[in-house]
C-alpha cells in the first residue's frame, strides 16, 4: 500500500517546526527518520493531514561532551551512536544497543529520538536509556522541559512528549569504566527483541559496586531489573554471584503473551539473558 496524500514540511528551526505543529492542531506526525512512521503510514495505520521533517533543522544531530554527561541529539543515527567514539568512552551500552538495531540501512535512517518517542516495547534503545538514567529535553509552546527516563515512557507507544512538542536532546550521564553489555534474544536476524537486557556494572577491587539494568519486551514500557541491582550491590564479582541475583530479574514485570512466546516463557528469558549480560558486563 502507498500513504494517502498528505502535506509536507521541513522546517529549517525547531522554532519554526513548533510552529508548523501548533497550526496542523491533532492531524500531524513529527518525521525523524522514518523508520516507524512510514511503515505504519503506508499501512494506513498512520493517516496525517500533514508531516513536519525535522532532518533540516541543524543542531539536532550529533555528540556533545556537557561536563559530568553526554547530550545527545534526537536526530542522530543509530549508527552513529554506535560508533561516535564519546559514547563508546562514556555510555557504552548505548553504543552496544544501538548496533544491533534492525540492519545497516535502518542504522544509517533511523534516529535515537525517533525510537525513543516511537516507544515500541521490544524497540532496542529505550531500555538502555532508562538503565543510564537519561534524562529526555523538550522543546514544546510552554517552553523548554526534562523529562527522567523513568517518567518518560509511559505506556505502549505511548510517551511524555505532549502535543505540540519535539524531542531535541537526550542527556546521558557518563560512565566512564564502567562495564556494559547489551543481550538480545530473537529467532532470526535482525527481528524485533522477544526479550533483551542492557546491562552496566561497576566494579571496583572485585566487588560489584552498582549495577543498573534495563529489560527491553518485559512490559508495555522499559523496566529496571531493581531486584537484581539491589542483590548485585556489594557482591563479589563472581558468576555464581550473578547467578543468584539474575533469578529476580523477572520480579515486577508484566511480559505480553503473542505468537513468539508466552508471559513464562519471556520471563524465563528475562533471568537467562540478565545472567548472560551481566556476566559479560563483568568481564567474566
Amino acid at each position: 500500500m502507498i500513504p494517502s496524500a498528505f502535506d509536507y514540511a521541513a522546517p529549517a528551526t525547531v522554532a519554526e517546526a513548533l510552529s508548523l505543529l501548533a497550526a496542523a492542531g491533532d492531524d500531524v506526525k513529527v518525521l525523524a527518520g522514518g523508520q516507524s512512521l512510514i511503515p505504519v503510514m503506508k499501512l494506513r495505520l498512520a493517516d496525517p493531514a500533514m508531516v513536519v521533517d525535522l532532518g533540516r533543522i541543524g543542531g539536532l544531530s550529533g555528540v556533545m561532551d556537557d561536563g559530568d554527561a553526554l547530550l545527545i541529539g534526537a536526530m542522530t543515527p543509530h549508527h552513529v551512536v554506535a560508533t561516535h567514539p564519546l559514547i563508546a568512552e562514556h555510555a557504552p551500552l548505548l553504543a552496544l544497543a544501538a548496533a544491533t538495531v534492525a540492519d545497516p540501512q535502518v542504522r544509517h535512517r533511523g534516529t535515537l529520538g525517533g525510537a525513543l518517542v516511537h516507544a515500541d516495547p521490544a524497540g532496542d534503545m529505550p531500555a538502555p536509556v532508562l538503565a543510564a538514567d537519561a534524562t529526555l529535553l523538550l522543546e514544546g509552546p510552554g517552553g523548554r522541559r526534562q523529562v527522567p527516563a523513568a517518567e518518560f515512557f509511559q505506556g505502549y507507544f505511548t510517551t511524555a512528549v505532549d502535543d505540540g512538542e519535539i524531542l531535541t536532546h537526550i542527556r546521558v550521564p557518563k560512565y566512564t569504566g564502567w562495564g556494559a553489555h547489551y543481550e538480545k534474544f530473537t529467532r532470526v536476524a535482525q527481528q524485533w527483541s522477544i526479550v533483551a537486557v542492557a546491562a552496566m556494572v561497576k566494579v571496583e577491587g572485585g566487588t560489584i559496586v552498582q549495577a543498573r539494568i534495563g529489560l527491553t519486551n518485559m512490559a508495555s514500557t522499559p523496566v529496571r531489573a531493581t531486584a537484581v541491582e539491589a542483590a548485585l550491590a556489594g557482591s563479589p564479582a563472581t558468576v555464581e554471584a550473578i547467578a543468584a541475583a539474575s533469578a529476580l530479574a523477572a520480579e515486577g514485570t508484566d511480559p505480553a503473551s503473542d505468537l513468539n512466546g508466552d508471559a513464562a516463557y519471556r520471563r524465563h528469558l528475562a533471568t537467562v539473558l540478565t545472567k548472560r549480560a551481566l556476566s559479560a558486563a563483568a568481564g567474566l
